[in-house]
């Protein structure tokens, strides 16, 4: 393979193998949270913030847009839908994870975006990450 089509290649691949820098981890509980910061490091991600409930999100995403945000649909006495309106109005890339499973009901808006089922392994997590990021530039 020529040097230039063999550089191509490499870069298709670095664009597969791209994660944010920077994500949102909207989580109610402190230790699943702490567990997602760091196993979501582990993958390279430089910046892992992480909110209880949607007003501290919508802080967090008023200070500083993440590259990706992971958001549990069922906080303590509130859903995250508002936090993925916000996300969804600014192109931000995010997913459910979940504890209900498959069963969990979304608002139409959001049933086609990518879920996990909690707990969820870190392959699957990781390659969400990855999939969410393939091909896009990254701030």
């Amino acid at each position: 393979m020529p040097l230039a089509g063999t550089f191509a290649v490499a870069m298709m691949d670095g664009l597969s193998n791209r994660v944010p820098n920077d994500v949102l981890v909207v989580e109610d509980d402190g230790i699943i949270a702490l567990d997602l910061e760091d196993t979501i490091l582990g993958f390279g991600v430089k910046t892992v913030r992480t909110a209880g409930n949607v007003s501290r999100a919508l802080q967090l995403i008023a200070e500083r847009v993440p590259d990706f945000a992971l958001l549990d649909i069922g906080l303590v006495k509130e859903k995250s839908f508002a936090i993925a309106e916000r996300l969804e109005a600014l192109g931000i890339p995010f997913a459910f994870i979940s504890g209900y499973g498959a069963d969990a009901a979304l608002p139409a808006a959001f049933a086609q975006k990518p879920r996990l089922p909690k707990p969820c392994t870190s392959n699957a997590l990781e390659a969400l990450l990855r999939s969410a990021f393939a091909g896009r530039a990254l701030r």
